[in-house]
């Protein structure tokens, strides 16, 4: 099964829609946060897609959670924003988080910067910034593709 993995979209819709018409056969989104909204709108323009996310500290959806954990293919996956867990100043909260909840992978945002590193078992991913990323910087996402074989991510430039 594929995800796609974004975050940090702060208010562009176009670019998380494109990422959606490119990955077709993916079996699930998930949005890390600061783009609730554009989520939001997305999976009702896509009702037939399952798009999750998660509130960031732009967003103002009282509905939304401040993370979740899923089960897709027999893996654990934890997803947050990341400024709960200040991951600006470090990831041991987080990281303690995501074990706490035996996760396989922890998704999060919040710093705009992509990144994959695996701490023990845990996969531990950044998708980047979709709609603003730090100057200089492309617009990520991430794809995490999960198989008999193994957990394979790969972060991905969207393309102009």
């Amino acid at each position: 099964m594929q995800l796609v993995v974004f975050s940090d979209s702060h208010g562009d819709f176009d670019a998380i829609s494109r990422v959606v018409y490119t990955h077709t056969k993916a079996g699930m989104f998930l949005h890390c946060g600061d783009g609730a909204k554009e989520a939001s709108d997305l999976q009702a323009l896509h009702p037939q897609k399952k798009i999750l996310f998660v509130r960031g500290n732009c967003d103002w959806d009282p509905l939304a959670k401040d993370e979740n954990l899923i089960i897709v293919s027999g893996k654990r996956i934890f997803f947050t924003h990341g400024h709960v867990y200040g991951v600006k100043r470090g990831l041991d909260k987080l990281i303690g988080r995501a074990n706490s909840l035996g996760a396989d992978i922890a998704c999060f945002g919040h710093t705009h910067i992509p990144m994959h590193a695996k701490v023990g078992r845990l996969h531990l991913i950044n998708p980047g910034s979709i709609g603003n990323p730090h100057a200089g910087a492309q617009p990520t996402y991430t794809t995490i593709d999960i198989s008999s074989e193994g957990v394979m991510v790969k972060i991905v430039e969207l393309q102009s």
